[in-house]
């Protein structure tokens, strides 16, 4: 008698025709041009039949495109995508965190920088506890100057894809606009990739220290690759 199909195995299916889509789709990396089958047949371990059985959906939806002389590239449909989900991201959510985070670990004030013309603008600054500090407020600006926070943001601001990192991060600055003034920061990138902003530490100078500023780099550059991960960047030193 023939076992009734209960179709439990269907779901099991989908899972891995997806987990293969998936792969495809993650195959492509920054700077790359149109891959050749033989190409993403190695970069994903799929053979080449697999691959073109799947480009078929992917290429019906817009994900995926096949040219002329059979190269694939990604389709705008995926452009689509990251408009939307640009628009929806909130920075405020991913950024704040981070940033208490920050001085919880370093008993500094940490901020969140972006460019405003000739200007850094502050967006997002939490405290340090200590009672000197520094007197930095969401919606202050600065100028693009030699202070560490505009050093990044000027160097990583048309970095052209896979280049080689143009400062040591953290960079550090005793602050050009006040010499009792010490910061370090490094850079957030975008899924663009674009510089989306800095984040930075900043503390008076007796305390913020190019030693101590050594000592904290590791806490800065992790917070700097965590807020660009989630903002879909890939952060230089990775």
């Amino acid at each position: 008698m023939r076992r009734k199909n209960t179709g439990r195995r269907a779901p099991a299916r989908g899972v891995a025709t997806a987990d293969r889509i998936l792969r495809i789709l993650s195959a492509y990396q920054r700077g790359d041009r149109p891959l050749e089958l033989a190409e993403l047949a190695a970069r994903t371990g799929l053979v080449k039949s697999t691959i073109m059985r799947l480009a078929a959906p992917l290429e019906r939806s817009g994900f995926i495109v096949r040219l002329a002389d059979g190269r694939y590239q990604l389709g705008p449909e995926l452009f689509r995508l990251n408009a939307i989900y640009q628009e929806s991201l909130d920075l405020e959510t991913h950024v704040l965190p981070v940033l208490v985070q920050l001085v919880e670990k370093t008993q500094e004030t940490a901020a969140f920088f972006v460019r405003h013309g000739a200007h850094t603008l502050c967006l997002y600054r939490v405290e340090t506890p200590h009672l000197l500090k520094v007197d930095i407020k969401p919606g202050d600006r600065r100028p693009m100057d030699q202070s560490a926070t505009a050093q990044v943001l000027r160097a990583f601001e048309k970095r052209p894809v896979n280049a080689p990192v143009p400062l040591t991060l953290p960079t550090y600055s005793v602050d050009a606009a006040d010499p009792h003034v010490a910061s370090m920061a490094v850079p957030v990138i975008g899924i663009a990739p674009a510089v989306v902003g800095a984040v930075a530490l900043h503390g008076p100078t007796a305390r913020l220290t190019l030693d101590r500023a050594r000592e904290l780099s590791a806490i800065l550059v992790n917070a700097g690759s965590r807020l660009t991960k989630a903002l879909g960047g890939a952060f230089p030193y990775e």
